[in-house]
């Protein structure tokens, strides 16, 4: 966790804090409750501290979820509790975390594009005629509206830009260049590389 956000998260702590003891001065009827109020209180905001604290950290069991979900995301609950050896409420409180602090991005199924006759695979690496912020910008802009292009990477070196291309065939492909890349009006030079073989394509992370 870097230094950002950690002073964020103590502000945000101090901030709720501040709320929850005005809220508790007001229930302050009269000096009989008010150790009770305060014993809360403070349990309150240790529970608050250590959740804000461990909202972005994760552990060996959280690696063991994230493992098993990227071997089979259609896991339920109950299953991937029984495989990282934990009940079913404490993984869902764990996965919904590891969701919402992003570790999860989503959920997908993974299509086999030679059965959909679109196997035909190209890297096109990209160099453009000037490139500044707006040009690059407007460059990925474009890609983005483009579906043939399903992944690009702003790259060093001597092009700027990578992009996988999914299309049927040489034909299409070529159609593909002179009707949409080809009418960029940023493109400078591309290079073209066929793949002949996929030898290895793993759609995991190694943690």
């Amino acid at each position: 966790m870097n230094c950002g956000a950690k002073l964020e998260i103590i502000v945000i702590y101090s901030m709720i804090k501040g709320y929850i003891w005005n809220f508790i001065l007001k229930q302050v009827n009269n000096l009989d409750n008010i150790h009770l109020l305060l014993a809360k209180y403070h349990y309150i905001c240790r529970r608050l501290f250590f959740k804000l604290i461990i909202m972005d950290k994760i552990d060996a069991i959280d690696l063991n979820i994230l493992r098993a979900l990227q071997e089979n995301a259609k896991l339920t609950t109950r299953e991937l509790a029984e495989k990282v050896n934990l009940s079913s409420t404490p993984v869902f409180e764990r996965l919904k975390r590891l969701e919402k602090s992003g570790y999860i991005k989503k959920y997908t199924a993974i299509i086999n594009a030679e059965k959909l006759k679109m196997g035909f695979m190209v890297f096109c690496n990209v160099k453009l005629k000037n490139m500044n912020r707006q040009i690059a910008e407007e460059f990925e802009s474009t890609i983005q509206g483009i579906p043939e292009v399903t992944e690009c990477y702003n790259t060093s070196g001597n092009f700027d830009f990578l992009l996988k291309i999914h299309v049927a065939d040489m034909q299409q492909y070529r159609e593909f260049l002179f009707n949409k890349l080809g009418k960029i009006n940023s493109l400078g030079t591309l290079e073209s590389v066929f793949v002949m073989k996929e030898i290895k394509h793993n759609y995991s992370v190694n943690v």
